[in-house]
């Protein structure tokens, strides 16, 4: 596996990842979410394409990917992460795991404060994320508190606090 930058080539392919990650979760003949949001990223303002990461499989097809857009926390540019998707077929084999060092790594190398993102408590914490609460930063959705999580890099400084705010594609998604 190689982890490399994602490319305008491997944009249908970095829909097919996330929409064959994405759609066991989705009703059937509903639209994948998260393969949308991925398009609408790249279409914004918010996209930040040193950030964008793809893993590559042995025939060097994509089978993973992983992007963090710019947001911010009350005017402060910070990052948000997500989607992160792997191909079913290899999923628990190291491919998220590799996708999200490479990111982080990036981010941090990029002199970025932190990454945000929400997802499961039970996975995100081996990358170093903890609770968007215990930093101060408060989630877009109150609900979202227990799954909304921060990771500081080299550059976050405590006086980084307030209301967090996703790139506009993310205020768009369905409830």
């Amino acid at each position: 596996m190689l982890i490399r930058r994602e490319t305008a080539a491997d944009a249908e392919s970095v829909r097919a990842v996330h929409t064959a990650a994405f759609a066991p979760m989705t009703a059937p003949g509903d639209p994948v979410v998260e393969a949308d949001l991925v398009d609408a990223l790249r279409a914004c303002d918010a996209w930040l394409p040193a950030l964008s990461f793809v893993a590559a499989g042995q025939e060097g097809d994509v089978v993973g990917h992983v992007v963090c857009s710019r947001a911010h926390v009350d005017g402060t540019p910070v990052l948000g992460l997500g989607p992160l998707g792997v191909l079913p077929r290899v999923q628990r084999q190291g491919v998220g795991h590799a996708l999200m060092h490479a990111v982080l790594g990036a981010a941090d190398a990029l002199g970025e404060p932190m990454v945000v993102l929400l997802g499961h408590p039970a996975y995100y914490p081996r990358f170093g994320f903890g609770l968007a609460e215990d930093y101060g930063i408060v989630p877009p959705v109150a609900e979202w508190a227990p799954h909304f999580q921060v990771r500081p890099l080299s550059a976050y400084h405590p006086s980084i606090r307030g209301r967090f705010v996703y790139a506009a594609p993310f205020t768009h998604l369905p409830a």
